[in-house]
């Protein structure tokens, strides 16, 4: 369609170029009829960067979209062009790309000295993190000033790897504790606490009952027929029995109870909100289960039996009168069965 003179300065010709003239319009409309559009070629720089004082200074004025437009609309004017043969270039998301910190400055040239270069030839690289374009080298860097002198900064360097080694040292003893105190509570042959540990235990319940009115029974265990064991089997399959035992009271229990050997083959379980009635009947089942259960040794499968006592929390003085208590109700039941 060809547009005369006239019709170029109709207000409509003027309203349609400042609806349809986008910015890339103007762009590749100016490059084509070889106007200055103002815009830079020898360097492409995101709006998301922050512009330096120089660099501003450096860059000529860009020029507006409006300027643009009244421009092209002259243009048109004198060479009669109509402006819908010109067809807008094609935007390619996948294409964009930014130039991070570094590859902005390496590749910043004087207006002077930069070959012509076409928008698109310019080097590009993809939006990184700025976290990974900062290198630590040591670390002084993360906290020394830039004035700070180098022997400042050595020695930085120096307190904090000892820190470092001083934090990891702490860490390790901290395990070792740990599992030395494991130790100390364990007994050394069963899978249960030794004396002192369960009395712990037991001294943390009464404390409990004193204070929140709680209910709590002792069990103590001695194990029958243990010295005919080691004589008959020897020590070894003495042991085998009380790590049997051991298992099979720990497997009777709740979380929050706790399993002590005493001392010998004698054992003894804190039941903690159990009254006495609950408590017997725990004791009965834990003494059915061995009369009926055995354990393999060599090729053998042995018995291990034991007699029950229980005493419930009644203000005792102690840990060990506690259970001393519980210890002479064993001893009845024992007396009683033979």
């Amino acid at each position: 369609m060809n547009i005369g003179s006239s019709a170029l300065h109709m207000p409509g010709f003027h309203a349609f170029i400042r609806r349809s003239m986008t910015s890339a319009t103007i762009i590749k409309l100016s490059e084509r009829m070889g106007l200055d559009s103002h815009h830079q070629k020898t360097e492409v720089t995101p709006p998301a960067i922050p512009q330096t004082p120089e660099s501003v200074t450096e860059r000529p004025a860009r020029a507006t979209t409006a300027s643009m437009q009244s421009l092209l609309a002259h243009y048109f004017e004198a060479n009669a062009i109509d402006p819908g043969t010109f067809e807008p270039p094609h935007f390619e998301a996948d294409q964009v790309y930014a130039l991070n910190g570094q590859q902005s400055t390496s590749r910043a040239v004087s207006p002077v000295d930069a070959p012509a270069l076409h928008t698109t030839e310019v080097a590009i690289a993809p939006i990184t993190s700025a976290a990974s374009d900062i290198p630590v080298s040591s670390p002084s860097s993360l906290v020394a000033q830039p004035d700070w002198p180098p022997s400042a900064r050595t020695l930085i360097d120096s307190l904090m790897r000892d820190n470092e080694a001083l934090r990891e040292q702490l860490q390790q003893q901290a395990l070792h504790l740990q599992s030395a105190q494991g130790q100390a509570d364990s007994d050394v042959l069963t899978p249960t606490l030794n004396r002192r540990a369960f009395l712990r235990e037991v001294h943390r319940a009464m404390a409990d009952c004193r204070r929140y009115g709680e209910e709590a029974c002792l069990i103590y265990l001695d194990m029958d027929g243990f010295k005919s064991i080691n004589d008959a089997y020897g020590h070894s399959a003495g042991d085998a029995a009380l790590v049997y035992v051991a298992e099979t009271l720990n497997a009777s229990v709740r979380e929050g109870d706790s399993v002590g050997r005493i001392g010998g083959d004698e054992f003894a379980i804190l039941l903690r909100h159990a009254d006495l009635k609950s408590s017997r009947v725990k004791a009965m089942r834990l003494e059915a289960e061995l009369m009926m259960g055995t354990y393999e040794y060599g090729g053998l499968y042995l018995k291990a039996g034991g007699s029950f006592g229980v005493r419930a929390y009644a203000a005792q003085a102690s840990a060990e009168a506690w259970l001393s208590e519980a210890d002479a109700a064993m001893f009845l039941v024992k007396k009683a069965s033979r």
